[in-house]
């Protein structure tokens, strides 16, 4: 699914325009992002974000084998609340 597809779900489900659930549907992402970003953030029988750092470290050029320096990096980790877990089966 899509954002635009998740918009009308949501315009659908909540009974408001596709307008005003894509607008619904941007402040939900934009404040999440902007949680991860000072934090974790649980959404309780849905799941957490979580901001993960990685350190530098050395790869491999797969092509030429070749060793690659691979910088140190932040990046975002969901771990699965137990609802979701379950309703995926």
């Amino acid at each position: 699914m899509r954002k635009p597809e998740l918009a009308q779900a949501i315009a659908d489900r909540a009974d408001i325009t596709k307008d005003e659930a894509n607008r619904v549907l941007n402040v939900l992402l934009e404040q999440i992002t902007q949680a991860v970003n000072e934090g974790n953030v649980t959404l309780v029988g849905f799941g957490t974000f979580e901001k993960r750092h990685r350190g530098a470290r050395t790869g491999k050029n797969p092509q030429t084998g070749e060793p690659v320096k691979i910088r140190a990096s932040n990046t975002v980790a969901f771990k699965p609340g137990k609802n979701l877990r379950e309703s995926i089966g």
